[in-house]
């Protein structure tokens, strides 16, 4: 039996992004655009991946910073915005063909609300499996799922700066391909 040409190759072609998913390249200044000037004090950073866009915005400190001053000015700005935050949300999924997730950060928490959970699948041998168990045994995840969550954070973290460069080398190749003659 062998190979044809159309052999299987790791990685996607077009980068990290999707053929048929909107293009990205505009939603930072789309959202700042269209976010009211006084919800952050300054601008939102935006994280994009296939399935979601998530919009995080500073938010003035309470003059008392206690942990229950800072839920509370969460929780206002939460609620005082949930109605424009649906309408900007509705909005965006319709020019970029993803979920809006928001999140605030006040000093140095962080708050993301509802966001997605994107199944993902994947098969794992045994050696993998244990991996999980063990993390699961030991109390450092509830289940497989979480403690994948947790070794992909962990190799996310560690890699960061290589992984910031991958994306951007991705990018570059994006934007030579639609740059380059149309077949």
């Amino acid at each position: 039996m062998g190979h044809s040409s159309n052999s299987r190759r790791f990685g996607r072609s077009g980068g990290w992004q999707q053929a048929q998913a909107p293009d990205t390249r505009d939603v930072a200044d789309w959202f700042g655009g269209r976010l009211p000037d006084d919800w952050f004090t300054g601008p939102p950073t935006i994280e994009v991946d296939r399935e979601e866009i998530v919009v995080t915005g500073e938010l003035p400190p309470p003059d008392d910073a206690t942990d229950a001053a800072v839920e509370g000015r969460v929780s206002r700005f939460r609620e005082t915005t949930r109605s424009q935050r649906m309408r900007i949300a509705d909005e965006a999924e319709a020019r970029y063909g993803r979920k809006v997730a928001w999140g605030v950060t006040v000093g140095e928490h962080h708050v993301l609300f509802t966001h997605l959970a994107v199944p993902v699948m994947t098969r794992l041998r045994q050696p993998e499996r244990k991996v999980l168990d063990t993390l699961v045994d030991a109390g450092v995840a509830r289940s497989r799922a979480d403690a994948l969550a947790w070794t992909v954070r962990l190799a996310g973290q560690h890699a960061e700066e290589w992984l910031a460069e991958l994306r951007e080398a991705m990018r570059k190749v994006d934007d030579l391909r639609t740059e380059g003659p149309q077949l």
